[in-house]
């Protein structure tokens, strides 16, 4: 499953490796390019502790200098009798500071120059030794390129144009903020690919069994919706499949009288799960069977009720009329679109057009095992911004799993 979108994804993969690789190329050539400066002497310790400070020069003169001001006036107060002991004291301590603060300045500047040398040195050794990193950013134009050949294979997934746009936001806003490094452009892509799809499939979510547990009415009524075809009453037995294995009780009505064979292929249903059915002659009012459904689900204190309805092409008015009726009689308190994976593109039209008239708080996508595009499973739900809760694998009544975003970006990723 999937075969189709996977191929697409991969294919856009490669084209944004490849067009990374080529941007760290360039970025290399232009840096060997560069003129390479003169080769500076290493820098050592013993060399650094030898190299003369600019200031050591001055310092000392002024040491000198002082000092012989100070001998040239110790010699005056010694010729000079009596002594003044106060003012050879004075002198003393004046030039004990001045040493002490011509000291000061002179280990200062050497602290200062040895570690603005030391801070140079570690810089290059860093980087010389860690890897190469880039921000380069691909040219808008070629981004644009590649999205575009990417949107093009998306749409031949069935993926839903809304879907795409969201995605192809996605993948600029990562981009524009990304920093690469060679050898791991492939997980930087995938990563990339992987956050713009899991945001698409992060859509409202109802852990169903939870919801029917946790209900306080009962009977729950669950009124099921689609187009003829899309499997909707193989969903209903799976789904009551999996009420009576979780040790829930239910019950069916038969309101597709509209198609000849319904009310008997879901008795069928009915008798092989082992779910009584409630039904009507054909043609008779479905609102009527669901009335009678209920009724019956309150007096023998069934769990669930599982509505059936007649399928709605979604351009036909007068019967998506008639299935505003059935909600307003049954009062359903969810009403599930099941649609057909391999109907693609057509499948989100028609949830859209359902969600308009009834409203739906959830879908079914049935057939997934084989869809090999996979698009309308990415689509479905982001689309009309209502959950999926099950996905159909199979034809047995136990095929048909709770959708989980991780379940699908491992078929679409999984190596």
């Amino acid at each position: 499953m999937f075969k189709f979108l996977k191929k697409k994804l991969k294919k856009f993969e490669d084209e944004l490796e490849a067009e990374l690789e080529k941007e760290l190329e360039k970025e290399t050539i232009i840096e060997e390019k560069k003129p390479e400066p003169p080769p500076e002497k290493p820098i050592e310790k013993e060399t650094l502790e030898e190299k003369p400070i600019p200031e050591e020069k001055p310092i000392e003169e002024e040491i000198k200098t002082k000092k012989e001001e100070f001998i040239e006036e110790k010699e005056i107060i010694q010729k000079h009798k009596p002594v003044d002991k106060e003012r050879k004291r004075r002198i003393l301590r004046d030039k004990r500071k001045r040493e002490e603060e011509i000291d000061k300045q002179i280990e200062k500047s050497i602290e200062t120059e040895l570690e603005h040398t030391l801070k140079t040195k570690r810089s290059i050794e860093q980087v010389v030794t860690t890897d190469r990193k880039s921000t380069r950013a691909i040219s808008e134009e070629k981004l644009d390129d590649l999205l575009w050949e990417l949107e093009v294979g998306l749409l031949e997934s069935d993926v839903a144009y809304s879907v795409i746009e969201s995605i192809k936001k996605d993948i600029k806003e990562e981009l524009k903020y990304a920093s690469f490094e060679r050898g791991r452009i492939n997980e930087m892509v995938e990563s990339v690919l992987k956050n713009a799809i899991s945001h698409v499939l992060k859509s409202s979510e109802i852990d169903f069994m939870d919801y029917i547990r946790k209900s306080q009415k009962k009977p729950i009524v669950i009124m099921f919706v689609g187009v003829n075809g899309s499997g909707k009453t193989l969903a209903i037995a799976k789904i009551a499949t999996l009420l009576r294995k979780n040790g829930i009780s239910s019950v069916m009505a038969a309101g597709d009288t509209f198609r000849a064979g319904a009310i008997e292929q879901l008795s069928i249903h009915a008798d092989k799960v082992g779910v009584k059915i409630v039904k009507h002659g054909s043609g008779a009012d479905p609102a009527a069977v669901a009335y009678d459904a209920i009724d019956h689900a309150k007096a023998k204190h069934k769990d669930v009720v599982l509505l059936d309805t007649a399928g709605r092409v979604q351009t036909n008015i007068n019967l998506m009329d008639e299935m505003a009726k059935i909600k307003r009689v049954a009062k359903p308190d969810l009403i599930i679109f099941v649609g057909d994976a391999l109907s693609g593109n057509d499948a989100v039209e028609q949830a859209k057009r359902f969600n308009e008239v009834v409203g739906i708080d959830g879908v079914i996508l049935t057939k997934v095992d084989t869809d090999a595009k996979g698009g309308s499973a990415l689509s479905v739900a982001y689309t009309i911004g209502k959950p999926l809760l099950f996905i159909g694998v199979g034809q047995g009544y136990e095929d048909q799993i709770p959708f989980e975003p991780d379940w699908m970006m491992d078929n679409i990723f999984g190596k």
